[in-house]
């Protein structure tokens, strides 16, 4: 399949980690530990292990998983709130599915939907806004979750609630963005990391300059990637490059699906969002909530924004 299958092809794979051992044998030369690189996004360490790259790439190069998925950086106080807003009267709360059984310290949202509460699975938050057109009565909360990837189709359902005068739709907004984390991580005085693949589906949102304090401030490459075994593979081989060489760059190896500068229209519908939400570093920036206030974005809409 055009875009798939020359990205899985077995001959380029083991041209790549040919040149990764030898890139990886010149750097072992002057250092003995391994080059330490961290895979930013969960989608890319589900694909090391898909593909088994964690075990054929050379002794050189160990990999550290990041961040990965924003609902298993979540506080288990998030999903205690939002199994609270759930069990109010009247409210329809809805939620992507993998957040259903992510446990809170009481119970987890399936529980909560076991126990009697309103709770649907959508696909999508234009999927909250229907039911929320179609139970005038009743408070339709999406909980909004994930990474830059996500944000801008929640910032956009609130936009569209405010054209529509949708006066029941709510968002319990917990988008959590990727450059804090990784700050907070190189920050450590104990985390030893040589570089990082670089997130594609949040970079394609976001663009590449984003990262540039990576390499201007902590001297570590980035190389953004994509998601078969010959994107990891050229990407890992481009750290390894950067490394030898000395130098701290960020790179595009996904060139065909993330632009520098990122989405625009993405951007700019995360730009005019209600609020700028505060971050909280003690946990993992989530762009959470405790209070109901309107949104200047949605005046008919609202989100729940941290303060």
């Amino acid at each position: 399949m055009k875009f798939a299958s020359e990205f899985r092809d077995p001959v380029a794979a083991r041209a790549l980690m040919a040149a990764i051992a030898r890139k990886a044998d010149e750097i072992g030369a002057t250092r003995a530990n391994p080059v330490h690189i961290m895979e930013i996004c969960g989608g890319h360490t589900h694909s090391i292990f898909r593909y088994g790259l964690d075990k054929l790439i050379h002794e050189g190069v160990e990999f550290i998983h990041g961040p990965g998925c924003p609902v298993c950086v979540l506080p288990m106080a998030r999903v205690d709130e939002c199994v609270e807003i759930a069990e109010r009267p009247g409210v329809i709360f809805t939620t992507f599915g993998d957040a259903m059984r992510v446990p809170g310290h009481r119970k987890s949202l399936m529980k909560a939907k076991a126990d009697g509460a309103d709770i649907r699975m959508v696909y999508s938050p234009l999927d909250a806004l229907e039911l929320a057109r179609r139970n005038p009565g009743r408070e339709v909360v999406f909980f909004g979750l994930g990474f830059e990837t996500t944000t801008p189709s929640t910032a956009l359902s609130i936009q569209q609630a405010a054209r529509e005068g949708l006066g029941n739709f709510s968002v319990f907004c917990n988008h959590i963005t990727v450059p804090e984390p990784i700050r907070a991580l190189l920050g450590d005085p104990d985390m030893v990391l040589d570089g990082f693949i670089g997130p594609g589906h949040v970079s394609m949102v976001i663009g590449t300059h984003p990262y540039d304090f990576i390499a201007e401030e902590f001297g570590k490459p980035i190389v953004v990637a994509g998601f078969e075994p010959t994107d990891l593979l050229q990407s890992v081989l481009m750290v390894l490059t950067q490394v030898a060489e000395g130098r701290a760059a960020v790179e595009n190896q996904y060139a065909r699906v993330v632009p520098e500068h990122g989405n625009p229209v993405s951007l700019a519908a995360i730009a005019d969002g209600p609020s700028t939400p505060r971050r909280n570093s003690a946990s993992a920036m989530p762009l959470a909530a405790a209070r109901c206030r309107k949104s200047r974005a949605a005046p008919a809409a609202r989100s729940w924004w941290a303060s």
